[in-house]
């Protein structure tokens, strides 16, 4: 089995950026902004799945040199 390489979050953003130019075009048809649409929606998911799990392993140093959760 072959493991998908993962996007960078920089490239995310590009890729829907790319995804919302193409649904400015005004030739595009309404079944081909649905698609984008939806492939916009998977790839902002999984920029939040991403940012979310780097939040949860962010830790601070606090006043007394310990290691406390990120909030």
């Amino acid at each position: 089995m072959t493991k998908e390489k993962q996007s960078s979050l920089e490239e995310l953003m590009i890729e829907i950026e790319d995804i919302l130019e193409k649904m400015d075009e005004q030739d595009i048809s309404l079944e081909d902004s649905f698609l984008l649409y939806e492939k916009g929606m998977k790839k902002l998911k999984m920029c939040n799945d991403r940012i979310d799990q780097v939040e949860k392993k962010m830790l601070v140093i606090n006043e007394q040199g310990e290691l406390d959760e990120f909030e």
